[in-house]
């Protein structure tokens, strides 16, 4: 690839708290009362002063690469080599926070958070017998760029090769197929996967291969191509696991699994079906580690979270989100829960599966083998007194039904259902068979939503907008926005997309007496969006299309989400 090493000038005759100063980084009193802090409290001035805002990691990184007479290395503007790679290991990457960038030479260059550790150089450079370049990187990026270029492709590929079925059957026993390095494949597929941040694992069999793909940020991305051969007995290992049965292959069936990665708990829904190719699994992953989002985080416009705070209010009436799967409703509905919770309130749910676990909220899990199922969980709850219950779903005109009839006696339900938009989950309730009356007397307010891609911050780019993405802007009779629009280069840290992470493109219909009376009488699906629209409903396309002038997403994002729907 052929990096340079520059030449730094040395100022060793200046500690680092000079050198931020003299770079007018920090001021002479803010570099005092870090060292206060440092004095009274211990630790690394350098995470004093980021802990404490006063310096950005990047900043940081390039004062220390003078101060150390280092190049500062940019990961996002480097390629990571796969022959630099292949000498460290990742346990050694993730320990020292550092990962080989290139071979120049008989030198390999390695990118260090820490590069004053000179036992690490010197124990790397024992082990891959080379001399050793350290260079200065952003923690941060270095850990991300572990992420993405450390994959288990290589060891999946060896354990698969090292595995050889014994027989020929169309099923293996448990006993078998834990003895088999499978197990570590199984292992190795999920850590990859949470390691990506995939919320989704499919396995896929097909006519030559076993394919399995990653969704990531709402895109899937064909990640492993094994041999057919291993398809049974990884199939049967994640069935084991799931406490499926591994003899039953024509049947659909769920599972769950429990499963621990990087010492963090994550729960696995695990859904088998027949193909003509043999059996497909799909893995939705459910991270219990992950922090609960404040409903100001989840990408609500003000307009949008001034109706959420309105909905909070009510003591009684049903609120629905809707949207597909994997569009975020249930962080939604936990968000909101969360901003509910009070000491004074009996707070319930009836969920499919508990996805995060309150502390102060008494939830409870779908059994069907049990006998419990949605409509019976919300017959019962409503017999321990609840101020306010959440039902995971609204599937069927049953639970339908008994959600109204508890929005009727005093209790605020919050629930899910699977709409397009505002308006649709009207007549999607009309669907399962409750009446308009009962529609207009319990219904408060619907939030419907998708996710889209958020653009990388570490390669944001401008450009020329073409014609069709002004149309966007035209069509919802929006002002167009600047010449120059953003999006995403791809770099290192994004692997290669132009995306990081994902924010939620919300509608929130407030239901109003002019509404009630247009689903009472009849009215079609555009009159009453035309009402809602002129009351100030802001629909997903336009609140889509101002996350596009705020630079958040980019304009493909709403093509790909929202911009065919009503």
């Amino acid at each position: 690839m052929g990096i340079n090493l520059p030449e730094t000038t040395v100022r060793k005759h200046k500690n680092l708290g000079e050198l931020l100063c003299e770079e007018g980084l920090i001021t002479r009193e803010q570099l005092d009362l870090s060292l206060e802090q440092q004095s009274r409290e211990g630790g690394d001035l350098k995470d004093i002063l980021i802990n404490r805002n006063l310096v950005s990691p990047k900043d940081l990184a390039a004062v220390l690469s003078v101060h150390f007479n280092l190049p500062f290395i940019d990961l996002q503007r480097h390629k990571i080599q796969p022959r630099a790679l292949q000498l460290v290991s990742e346990t050694i990457a993730r320990r020292h926070t550092l990962i080989p960038l290139d071979i120049l030479s008989d030198a390999l260059v390695v990118v260090m958070a820490d590069p004053e550790n000179v036992h690490t150089i010197q124990d790397l450079q024992a082990q891959v017998k080379m001399k050793i370049e350290p260079a200065i990187g952003v923690a941060a990026d270095i850990k991300r760029a572990i992420d993405i270029n450390y994959r288990s492709a290589a060891e999946i590929a060896k354990k698969v090769k090292d595995f050889s079925p014994a027989v020929k059957e169309t099923t293996l026993s448990e006993e078998m197929v834990a003895r088999t390095p499978i197990a570590e494949t199984v292992d190795l597929i999920i850590n990859q996967a949470i390691r990506d941040r995939a919320s989704d694992i499919h396995i896929e069999p097909q006519e030559t291969r076993l394919r399995i793909r990653f969704r990531i940020d709402g895109t899937l991305y064909d990640m492993f191509s094994l041999p057919l051969s291993v398809h049974i007995p990884l199939v049967s290992r994640i069935k084991i696991l799931a406490e499926m049965n591994i003899a039953e292959q024509r049947r659909p069936q769920d599972g769950q699994i429990s499963f621990t990665a990087a010492e963090k708990p994550v729960d696995i829904r695990v859904a088998s079906i027949a193909t003509a190719f043999g059996e497909r699994l799909a893995l939705r992953i459910l991270d219990k580690s992950l922090a609960l989002f404040k409903l100001e985080e989840l990408g609500l416009l003000t307009e949008s979270l001034h109706k959420f705070e309105k909905i909070m209010q009510s003591p009684y009436g049903l609120f629905l989100v809707g949207g597909p799967t994997g569009s975020g409703k249930t962080t939604t509905l936990y968000s909101l829960l969360n901003s509910l919770n009070r000491s004074e309130r009996n707070i319930m749910t009836i969920e499919d599966p508990i996805e995060y676990r309150f502390e102060d909220i008494n939830q409870t899990q779908v059994n069907i083998k049990a006998g419990i199922t949605f409509p019976a969980g919300l017959r019962a709850l409503m017999r321990h007194d609840p101020n306010i219950i959440l039902v995971g779903e609204i599937r069927d005109r049953e639970t339908a039904s008994i959600a109204v009839q508890a929005a009727l006696t005093g209790h605020l339900v919050l629930s899910s259902i699977h709409a397009n938009n505002s308006v649709g989950v009207l007549f999607r309730l009309l669907d399962l068979g409750i009446e308009p009356y009962l529609v207009v007397s319990t219904l408060i307010g619907i939030s419907t939503q998708r996710m889209a891609r958020r653009i990388c911050p570490h390669c944001r780019i401008t450009y020329t907008p073409a014609e069709q993405e002004k149309e966007l802007f035209r069509a919802e009779t929006i002002s167009i926005p600047p010449v120059l629009y953003n999006r995403g280069s791809g770099c290192n840290l994004c692997a290669k997309t132009g995306f990081e992470g994902r924010i939620g493109l919300f509608e929130v219909l407030l239901m109003s007496d002019v509404i009630r009376k247009l689903l009472v009488n009849n009215s079609n699906a555009v009159e009453i969006e035309n009402q809602a629209v002129t009351e100030g409903l802001i629909t997903m396309k336009s609140d889509g299309l101002q996350k596009v002038i705020k630079g958040i997403i980019p304009t493909s994002e709403v093509l790909r989400s929202v911009f065919a729907l009503r």
